[in-house]
């Protein structure tokens, strides 16, 4: 059975920066694209960051600059490295991990999903 586990989350005041993690259990997804999401209360659920099977990555505009993605496959375990955090950056963060190798945006295409992180960025 696969597992996907955040953590990391937490609350920090606007300008500081979080590194979230993503441990991976039940097969190796070293080849296959994965990603982050977030979901603010009342909003729908929505695209952070893409790293794919290769290590090609993209990111939501609105994070570009701001964050990293990057993945150890060794380890088995993503990372969201997120600097010079804003308000507008709160909410639980979802790590996901697809069965094919390119990257995607798209929450539909993604097959595994871990229980999510809360992030809060306070003014």
């Amino acid at each position: 059975q696969v597992h996907l586990v955040e953590s990391g989350g937490g609350l920090v005041q606007a300008g500081d920066s979080l590194r979230l993690s993503c441990a991976a259990s039940g097969r190796t997804f070293s080849g296959a694209a994965m990603g982050w999401f977030r979901q603010a209360p009342e909003k729908e659920r929505e695209f952070v960051a893409t790293i794919s099977g290769s290590g090609g990555t993209s990111y939501a505009d609105s994070v570009k600059g701001r964050f990293a993605i990057s993945r150890d496959n060794a380890k088995n375990t993503m990372y969201l490295q997120m600097n010079s955090l804003k308000p507008e950056d709160t909410g639980v963060y979802y790590c996901a991990a697809r069965r094919y190798s390119t990257a995607s945006g798209s929450p539909e295409t993604y097959d595994y999903w871990g229980q999510g992180t809360q992030v809060t960025v306070s003014t």
